[in-house]
């Protein structure tokens, strides 16, 4: 939750039950996203975009909050991220490190390769992957602004189940198959892991 404190945002109020919704499934299940989970999914990743990130190689990418609506992407688009996410959160919780920043990096590279993104929308989409993440596999608090005040809506801890030796084979093997089926990671830069953003987040800009 660092990069919650270090932005100094929160997510807005809104029913967690939607955290249930992708649970302990693996990504190649049948199991779909409505519209409404989607959204709301992509309103908790807005609220909890920094207004400024710094990337790896120093580029400060400023992120507008006032055009919301030219920077989030398609539903469609962020379902994919959505799916994508929760994988390497299944990841994450098999201690599959090496899997799980590879299933990110193909993840961004395909949407970098698109050419139709804006560097904002590339943080925002990075963004979506790690709010995802860290909605199923950390804390989340999510508030609500009653005058000048923020009340506590609602609290998860990460469950404490784990994956089986089985479902961690299972969920290695998905990765593997959707970085192979993408554009090759060998030679494409360096990310951060999975679990981060792949940009520094500054503190929002005062205003």
């Amino acid at each position: 939750m660092e990069l919650m404190r270090r932005a100094g945002l929160w997510a807005v109020a809104g029913s967690i039950a939607l955290a249930a919704q992708l649970g302990h499934v693996l990504a190649q299940g049948q199991t779909q996203l409505s519209e409404q989970a989607v959204r709301k999914y992509m309103e908790y990743a807005w609220q909890l975009t920094p207004q400024k990130f710094t990337t790896p190689d120093n580029k400060t990418i400023v992120i507008d909050k006032k055009q919301r609506d030219s920077i989030l992407v398609p539903v469609e688009v962020a379902r994919d991220v959505i799916m994508q996410a929760r994988l390497t959160a299944h990841a994450q919780g098999c201690e599959l490190a090496e899997d799980q920043v590879a299933n990110y990096r193909s993840m961004m590279l395909r949407e970098e390769n698109k050419k139709k993104w804006t560097d904002q929308q590339l943080v925002y989409i990075s963004q979506l992957h790690l709010t995802v993440v860290m909605m199923l596999n950390g804390k989340v608090k999510l508030v609500e602004q009653q005058g000048d005040k923020q009340v506590v809506v609602s609290e998860t801890e990460a469950p404490s189940r784990k994956l089986s030796e089985d479902q961690c084979k299972a969920v290695r093997e998905a990765i593997a198959t959707y970085v192979k089926a993408g554009p090759s990671l060998e030679t494409a830069p360096a990310a951060a892991p999975a679990a981060a953003a792949p940009a520094k987040a500054a503190a929002p800009a005062k205003k």
